[in-house]
């Protein structure tokens, strides 16, 4: 896949197909006769566009990537405080959550595809990656105390979260608030 060259309609109706798929069914499970049938593609116009099933994956890990970021993105703009925008990605993550019940499509990425040499398994851990860095930068910027190690403690509470999502409970809530009393905690000055 040329990274340069702008998607063709094709191409992003075989993105489209291909992250149906992949996230309901499972990256391993699905075969590019599969995408290029739900896409209404040829096979030829598949590997034309993106030159590998391994390219294609990266693909659709990056246009979701780009999503979320931009939908966490959202979320911490719309915090009324400094302090409100560092839990800001678990809102992001309930309103996220309400139409991706399958979990975390990073997470399943990396559960499916384990070589990290692999280029959708990188675009996968860079994701995780980033949420940690805004954590980090989001508690440096509200004034909390040791902000590395609370971006650690709120990206462990955040991918549970995202880890027991499709189980018959909801985590979510008490992870949110379990990540405001942190953040609370960490922002108040010692007496």
């Amino acid at each position: 896949m040329q990274e340069a060259r702008p998607m063709t309609p094709a191409g992003r109706r075989i993105v489209a197909a291909a992250e149906e798929l992949f996230y309901n069914r499972g990256i391993t499970a699905v075969g590019v006769d599969l995408i290029a049938e739900h896409s209404g593609v040829t096979k030829r116009t598949l590997y034309n566009q993106f030159g590998s099933k391994d390219h294609l994956v990266a693909a659709y890990l990056t246009e979701r990537d780009q999503r979320w970021r931009s939908h966490v993105r959202a979320a911490v703009d719309a915090g009324d405080t400094p302090t409100e925008a560092v839990t800001a990605p678990f809102e992001a993550l309930r309103t996220w959550s309400e139409t991706n019940t399958r979990g975390c499509a990073f997470i399943n990425a990396l559960a499916e595809i384990p070589d990290p040499s692999h280029p959708a398994h990188r675009i996968a851990a860079n994701q995780k990656l980033w949420l940690l860095n805004l954590f980090k930068e989001l508690a440096a910027t509200a004034g909390c105390s040791h902000p590395a190690a609370l971006a650690t403690q709120l990206l462990v509470l955040h991918e549970g979260a995202v880890a027991t999502q499709p189980l018959p409970f909801d985590s979510l809530p008490e992870s949110t608030d379990l990540a405001r009393a942190l953040v609370q905690a960490s922002a108040t000055p010692p007496h």
